[in-house]
């Protein structure tokens, strides 16, 4: 049979203890690191997302208005063709 020096095995089940309560304090402040930068890459997304959104309204609002601008145009051009084509048809 094997002697073992009193105490051995608690110490090295006390040192193992101590390892793994120094591995989860590492791993909870890593967990802790991660969601933090986590979250501030979201809130950036979000923000992104939101100018996107933003943009992409004003777009179809500055296209709407060009739309009617042209319209408007179209009808002025007809307004005038037919107030001069009026008067050069009209005899003298």
């Amino acid at each position: 049979m094997e002697t073992n020096e009193p105490g051995k095995n608690e110490k090295t089940f006390k040192n193992f203890g101590k390892k793994v309560d120094d591995f989860m304090v590492e791993l909870n402040e890593a967990g802790e690191r991660l969601q933090k930068e986590f979250q501030l890459k979201y809130e950036e997304l979000k923000v992104a997302g939101e100018k996107f959104r933003n943009d992409a309204e004003n777009k179809e609002r500055w296209r709407e208005v060009e739309d009617s601008l042209k319209k408007a145009g179209d009808e002025l051009g007809k307004a005038f063709k037919a107030a001069f084509s009026k008067k050069e048809d009209q005899p003298k």
